[in-house]
């Protein structure tokens, strides 16, 4: 009977526990703003069409802009701030 009662005592603790959610990267958008939160954990924010208006929107904060790794390029140019390789 005592272990039936640590049985259902665990079951119940283990369904309290918060389900985690997966972190999600908006194809849409070439740039991600990277923050670090307090306790250590990260969370990525997806919605920036270039590194300047990531930047700003990172100003101040423990933050920093990062390419994204899901984007569905469509275009054919860079982003800019990277190296152009020069035809010769």
């Amino acid at each position: 009977m005592l272990m039936l009662r640590w049985i259902i005592a665990g079951s119940a603790a283990i369904s309290m526990i918060p389900i985690a959610a997966a972190q999600t990267h908006d194809s849409n958008y070439p740039v991600c703003l990277q923050k670090w939160e307090w306790g250590g954990s990260t969370s990525f924010e997806c919605t920036y069409t270039s590194w300047d208006q990531c930047r700003r929107a990172g100003w101040g904060l423990a933050a920093m802009c990062v390419n994204n790794p899901y984007w569905a390029q469509r275009q054919s140019g860079s982003l800019g701030g990277g190296r152009r390789r020069l035809a010769r």
